[in-house]
């Protein structure tokens, strides 16, 4: 058989996009797949294989103990490095494609046994950053579940009263950790995981990924962002939504109006064939435009100093990105906008929402409104 160049994954699908992508098999501990001329193979363990021959999108499911067996008979090791390089030689394959994620000690162990090793950057699968109307289906429904979350956050903010400063609710105080502890619980209950969810109020807030802490108070700004991932299907929502319990100040309704017509500009101007960078690029002049500089003072970043959007799918952050990296925007990317700005004293203030990029510009997802007092 001639030699062949091929697509080789070992990882558990649980932990990685590409692997579930390819497959649609679902698995907490590592597996090997492997492509070769459109025909995909797993090789799976004796705990694994009835499953995987039902659920797996393959064409081959095999079993590893034996190619493990026949690999100790012949002297050539056990282990993950071992099968995959006798199965490689069994379809005459001398050569694999992998993905910039894969181990370096798997690498180099198929090297020592004469495997050429390619790393192929991100998006290992190009498809993945054009969503199929399946697809599309999956994240609107995360998002439904995101917004109805959102709902319940803003709604314990609403009905929570003001004791010194402080919101408490039902007579006790109104934690960043018993809102996301809500937020956690309405998602579970829809088969949704919310891991790392922000609700960071006040200083807590001008540092994007805090995810906050302690009581939440009155008149300061409240950062919500939630991105949960559908047990199902495993396709994210993401949605952010900065609000107030009472009354904000004049520099931060000035610093709100500002970040939502930067949204609204990165939203007019996403559509097939523009270039991220010039969509960011658009949103950052508007913020220097209205006097909203960024830079480092007292050693700590101020301004707008993250991307304006990123892809969304099988994982929360994945290509393309709408920031100063190049990526030409194509129909089917769905991308999340989120401008924001970021200054203590005042506040932090981020609005996300979720868009299909279509010929003639984006469809929103997002039907949940913006407000900034509550």
């Amino acid at each position: 058989m001639p030699a062949a160049e091929a697509t080789l994954i070992i990882a558990a699908s649980e932990a990685d996009a590409n692997l579930y992508y390819a497959t649609r098999f679902l698995a907490p501990d590592p597996f090997i797949f492997l492509e070769v001329a459109g025909e995909k193979a797993l090789l799976l363990s004796d705990l694994e294989i009835d499953r995987g021959r039902q659920q797996a999108a393959v064409q081959t499911v095999l079993p590893f103990s034996r190619y493990e067996e026949e690999a100790r008979r012949a002297g050539e090791g056990t282990g993950l490095a071992a099968v995959a390089a006798r199965l490689l030689r069994e379809r005459g394959v001398s050569a694999v494609q992998v993905p910039a994620n894969f181990p370096l000690g798997l690498a180099d162990d198929l090297r020592a046994r004469g495997v050429t090793v390619r790393a192929k950057p991100d998006p290992f699968y190009e498809a993945r950053t054009v969503k199929t109307a399946e697809e599309v289906a999956a994240i609107s429904h995360a998002l439904a579940a995101t917004e109805g979350a959102m709902d319940v956050a803003i709604g314990a903010l609403r009905a929570a009263e003001v004791h010194g400063g402080v919101l408490t609710l039902e007579g006790e105080i109104l934690s960043s950790e018993r809102v996301k502890r809500m937020i956690a619980g309405y998602l579970l209950e829809r088969d949704y995981l919310a891991q790392h969810t922000i609700v960071a109020g006040g200083e807590q807030g001008c540092d994007p990924h805090e995810e906050g802490h302690g009581p939440l108070r009155a008149d300061t700004a409240i950062i919500i962002d939630i991105f949960p991932r559908s047990i199902a299907t495993r396709y994210h929502g993401d949605l952010t939504r900065t609000v107030v319990k009472g009354q904000a100040s004049a520099a931060l309704r000035s610093q709100y109006a500002a970040v939502r017509a930067a949204q609204e500009e990165a939203l007019a101007a996403i559509r097939a064939g523009v270039e991220g960078p010039e969509v960011h690029a658009r949103v950052s002049s508007l913020f220097e435009a209205q006097g909203y500089r960024t830079g480092e003072v007292a050693g700590r970043m101020q301004g707008f100093f993250h991307g304006t959007g990123h892809g969304l799918g099988l994982e929360i952050h994945e290509p393309p990105r709408i920031s100063k990296v190049p990526a030409t925007l194509q129909a089917g990317n769905v991308l999340t906008v989120e401008p924001g700005l970021y200054y203590p004293g005042v506040g932090g203030v981020r609005l996300e929402d979720v868009v299909v990029v279509t010929e003639a510009g984006c469809t929103n997802l997002v039907k949940y409104p913006k407000f900034l007092e509550v």
